[in-house]
């Protein structure tokens, strides 16, 4: 039976899974990526482990499998910005990371300079370090690296350029509309990257990569990398590509994926919509892979809150005990956690708050905290799910999840409680990789089209339980934690008396 390869670089981790025309995975490897924190508020990634990671995935899923797929598609960590040596392909650099915040301060120049309206209307993102443009500006400030990027030495990329760049031994150097639509240099509209962003921000048009469409034959790999050559014939954004493998292809149809973050997509059509609530209009595909377009809203820490709880304060052994932490106890006994280790991102764009626990007393347990972590994922994706359904004047039905963390079956009905609308999960919670799997799949024939993909799809329903005074009274108190994460992070917390 036909079947094609998903690959899915991930921000903690690769995974690749071989997926039949049936919709059944016969092949899976997936291996781990560190990163690095070297100052405050950085956030890098060692390009060449990017690469070992997904190469050493898809070998093990093609072994498991026993079989040659199609071909395979590419989806990735959005906005991570690699720059490297054409000839060499060596990185110059560390790849600096979606949540690095490095460049908070030039964002707050731009800003202070009047131009985001007009980077808004071009882009449909907002001046904030999340996106690629600033990141490649700050590679650039070395006046070595200028001088060689200038002479067309060096290739700027996402994460997708980077891979297929490697995969085919430096042959082709492209990204699709998606993953352009991340960089603060790509025209919503126009689709191109803009000569006046490239200008604004410094960049130089000769390291941008072409852009292809998601879905289509665009390059082959070379036989040493996999064991043999394969088609590359679908490249997407993680969230876009999630979008995709969830069927969300259609105007008013939304899923949300918790990963190391949460993000929310609601696809709006053929049309760019646009948002009056601090929300993203970006690039997204249509039942054919063909550029479509979506609104979005991201929780920058999500799951990433868990690993810490686990890795920096070790009161976790795994993330998967978070399900049994929470049921231990009835309620975070006033706890909230508001995980903004990397800022706040929509409806808020505050990129200096940071991570802020609030209601502790002596009585606080670590099931406390723990629950305290899952519901904020929750909260996070209500207050961007309101904001969303402002803008669309539209009501919704359902919520389709995925991800890893939506195999958590007490945040997804507690997800369903807090918003009051049923939660659908698929069976196969890799909903980023099967979209890749399926945009790959349509170019390649292993499925006519949209609906025969999506035909296998099983799913389970949760169905909200939680009276509407509950819901009100439990949002309230997030917004008050939330509100006080903003204001520390604007200096301007005022105290209710003066200390005696």
């Amino acid at each position: 039976m036909p079947s094609v390869l998903a690959l899915d670089s991930g921000t903690t981790g690769a995974t690749a899974l071989v997926i039949r025309d049936d919709g059944k995975i016969i092949g899976r490897g997936s291996r781990e990526l560190p990163q690095s924190f070297p100052e405050p508020g950085w956030v890098e990634h060692d390009p060449i482990e990017i690469l070992n990671a997904i190469v050493a995935a898809a070998r093990e899923a093609l072994a498991a499998a026993g079989e040659w797929p199609a071909g395979l598609g590419i989806t990735n960590q959005r906005e991570t910005t690699i720059l490297w040596d054409r000839k060499t392909l060596a990185p110059v650099a560390p790849a600096i990371v979606w949540q690095d915040r490095r460049t908070a301060q030039r964002c707050r120049e731009l800003k202070a300079s009047g131009v985001e309206p007009r980077v808004h209307h071009l882009t449909g993102l907002v001046l904030d370090p999340y996106f690629s443009a600033t990141k490649l500006e700050w590679l650039l400030r070395e006046p070595s690296v200028r001088r060689r990027a200038d002479a067309g030495e060096l290739a700027f990329g996402t994460v997708d350029s980077w891979l297929i760049t490697r995969l085919t031994g430096g042959r082709v150097h492209v990204t699709d509309h998606t993953n352009a639509s991340r960089t603060l240099l790509y025209g919503l509209q126009s689709r191109r990257f803009e000569p006046e962003l490239l200008e604004l921000f410094g960049i130089p048009a000769v390291v941008l990569p072409g852009i292809v469409d998601s879905s289509g034959i665009v390059a082959e790999t070379d036989p040493s990398m996999l064991g043999r050559s394969l088609l590359i014939a679908g490249i997407a954004g993680d969230q876009q590509a999630a979008l995709f493998g969830q069927g969300c292809v259609r105007p008013g149809s939304a899923k949300n994926t918790y990963g190391t973050g949460a993000f929310l997509l609601t696809h709006t059509g053929d049309r760019p919509a646009w948002s009056s609530q601090g929300l993203l209009t970006t690039a997204a595909c249509g039942p054919r892979g063909e550029p479509a377009y979506a609104l979005e809203g991201s929780v920058l820490v999500a799951g990433a809150a868990l690993q810490w709880l686990r890795d920096g304060l070790g009161i976790l052994s795994t993330a998967a005990e978070s399900e049994s932490m929470a049921r231990s106890v009835a309620d975070t006994g006033g706890v909230h956690f508001v995980p903004a280790f990397a800022g706040l991102g929509p409806p808020h764009w505050e990129p200096e708050a940071r991570g802020t626990i609030t209601g502790l007393t002596r009585g606080t347990t670590r099931a406390h905290l723990v629950r305290a972590a899952l519901e904020a994922m929750a909260y996070s994706s209500a207050d961007l799910l309101d904001a969303m359904l402002r803008d669309c004047s539209a009501g919704l039905g359902v919520l389709r999840v995925d991800g890893g963390g939506s195999s958590n079956d007490w945040l997804v009905q507690f997800q369903a409680d807090i918003l009051g609308v049923a939660v659908e999960r698929p069976e196969i919670v890799d909903s980023t990789a099967m979209g890749a799997g399926g945009l790959a799949g349509l170019a390649l024939g292993v499925w006519p089209d949209m609906d025969a993909f999506i035909s296998a799809r099983r799913v389970r329903t949760f169905e909200p339980g939680m009276s509407a005074a509950e819901r009100a009274r439990l949002r309230s108190g997030w917004a008050r934690a939330v509100g006080a994460a903003v204001t520390w992070a604007r200096g301007s917390l005022a105290w209710s008396r003066a200390p005696e």
